[in-house]
This record gives structure tokens, C-alpha cells and sequence, in this order.
């Protein structure tokens, strides 16, 4: 994922727990290729007043935890880490930054595979460059979604080719094409970009004064006045006296608390009419 091929020590990283021994677990670094490491027994977790039966009761085969590097033997490829140095801060960091470096991840690989190109070249020609100029290619790709060119345009690679005079020459040219470029924009808009929600709620709503109708009317309207352009309430009869209320809206809880406010003035204003309102379903997400 990254164009460091080893983690510095001292840093937080995402583990998987491959295989569990009485002296320790061993893992692979889940950001750099799955490299091999181990954590001792004596840095799963610090000491314990009770005996510890089993290692397996500290640490599980198939989690997915963050670990403190502690020493990276270059000649072997292999990484020491310790469990019981690990804060929530490094949790967090960690975990925030592993989920943001994956989707990236995941996004620059199904770009190599729809293109025929190698994942490497796919990032040292856009990934890593974006790596060094935003801190991460995530915050790039949240910017490229909105404005591809400003980003993607300052990316250049260099070519060889045969000058004139039949002597190979070095080439700078632009690092994306615009057939790559397209792929890529769409993937974030699909992946990266808020998708609205719908929310909906059901309620069953009677007056049987005179007029009633118009009065049902009435404290319907007042419900769909709660609405706004980022999230307009809608409803619709299914069959009387039950009514469905629908939003869209990009906010989950905001369009809940639209949706439970507009049922509520319903009920009020339709009550001034000697009226009752039912709530058969609250408001939820539906898709």
C-alpha cells in the first residue's frame, strides 16, 4: 500500500494473527504486503497479577488488531511487535488510517485490473506521488472527485523512446491517461461519495368530524412542511386511513429527526380536529 517497504519502528500497524505458539503469535502487516512478524509472549499484554492458562484466551487466530513495531530485520524481512505497548491513541490512528489506506487500496487495484496494468506501476505512477503531496492518497482522492484535473494533471512519468537519430531518449509525459483518469474518477464517486438514504415511516391517521377529510389534509401538509430541499418529507395513501412518509437525504439521523418531527406536528395539528394519529412504524432506514 505503501511506497515504504517497512514499517519505522515505533509505529502503529494493522496485524492479522495467523498462528498461535506458546511463545508467541505470529502475523503478517496487513499495509505492507503481508510481511511476516511475531509478537512475543511477553508483549501481548503487560503483566497479570493471575496466571495466564492460555495465550489463546489473550489473542485469536483471524483478528485484526494494531501492534507496536519494535525491530525490523531488514535481511530476513522480518518484524518484532509488541500488543501490550499499544494505546487507544495509536488504536485509533491506526485503525483510521488503515481503513482510509484499504479503500484506497482497493480502488487503485480495480483500476490496474480494468486497464491490464501492474499494480506497482499503477502506483508509483499516481498512488505514491499522491502519498507524498496530501500526507495520503485518500485526502487526493476525496479532492479528485470534484476536480480531477487540478490533481491528476501535475502527474508525469518518463518514457523511453528512439530519438531521430535511433538513440534512446527519456520522455516526460503525462503519468494518466484519460481513459485511466475516467476509471478512476468513477470509482471514487462509487466508493468514496455519500449515497442518499431513504427513510421511511408509516402512520394511520382518522377524523371523523365534519370535514374530516380536509382536516387529514391539512395536518398532512403541516408534516410536509418540515421538509427542506436537502431533505423534503413526502407522503403518500396507501390505503385509508394508512399514510407513508418518505425522505432522502444524505444525513441519516438528520432525516430521521425530519421525518419524527413532521409525524409529530401531524398529530398535533389533526388533534385540534378532535382527531388521532398512529404511528404503525417509526422512522427507519429502508435503503
Amino acid at each position: 500500500m505503501y511506497e515504504a517497504k517497512y514499517p519505522e519502528v515505533g509505529m502503529a500497524v494493522m496485524i492479522q494473527v495467523h498462528h498461535i505458539t506458546e511463545t508467541g503469535a505470529y502475523v503478517s502487516l496487513l499495509e505492507y504486503n503481508n510481511m511476516k512478524g511475531i509478537i512475543l509472549l511477553s508483549e501481548l499484554f503487560l503483566r497479570r497479577r493471575r496466571r495466564i492458562r492460555s495465550i489463546s484466551s489473550l489473542i485469536k487466530v483471524g483478528h485484526l488488531v494494531p501492534a507496536i513495531v519494535l525491530r525490523v530485520d531488514k535481511e530476513k524481512g522480518y518484524i518484532d511487535l509488541s500488543k501490550k505497548t499499544v494505546s487507544e491513541e495509536d488504536v485509533q490512528a491506526c485503525e483510521e488510517r488503515y481503513n482510509k489506506s484499504k479503500l484506497v487500496h482497493s480502488i487503485m487495484r480495480h483500476v490496474a485490473k480494468i486497464h491490464s496494468i501492474d499494480l506497482e506501476e499503477l502506483y508509483t505512477t499516481i498512488g505514491w506521488p499522491l502519498y507524498r503531496k496530501y500526507g495520503h492518497a485518500y485526502k487526493a482522492f476525496k479532492l479528485i472527485a470534484t476536480d480531477p484535473d487540478s490533481i491528476l494533471n501535475f502527474l508525469t512519468k518518463e518514457v523511453k523512446e528512439a530519438g531521430p537519430d535511433g538513440e534512446e531518449v527519456t520522455k516526460v509525459v503525462a503519468a494518466v491517461t484519460e481513459e485511466v483518469k475516467d476509471t478512476l474518477v468513477k470509482n471514487i464517486w462509487r466508493r468514496m461519495m455519500p449515497q442518499p438514504v431513504k427513510i421511511r415511516a408509516n402512520i394511520e391517521i382518522r377524523c371523523y368530524q365534519f370535514d374530516g377529510v380536509l382536516h387529514i389534509q391539512k395536518a398532512l401538509r403541516k408534516a410536509e412542511s418540515f421538509g427542506n430541499e436537502d431533505c423534503p418529507v413526502k407522503i403518500k395513501l396507501v390505503t385509508a386511513p394508512l399514510y407513508v412518509l418518505t425522505t432522502q437525504t444524505l444525513d441519516k439521523n438528520k432525516g430521521i429527526s425530519v421525518l419524527t418531527n413532521a409525524i409529530k406536528a401531524c398529530s398535533e395539528e389533526i388533534e385540534k380536529y378532535k382527531g388521532k394519529l398512529v404511528i404503525k412504524e417509526a422512522a427507519r432506514v429502508v435503503s
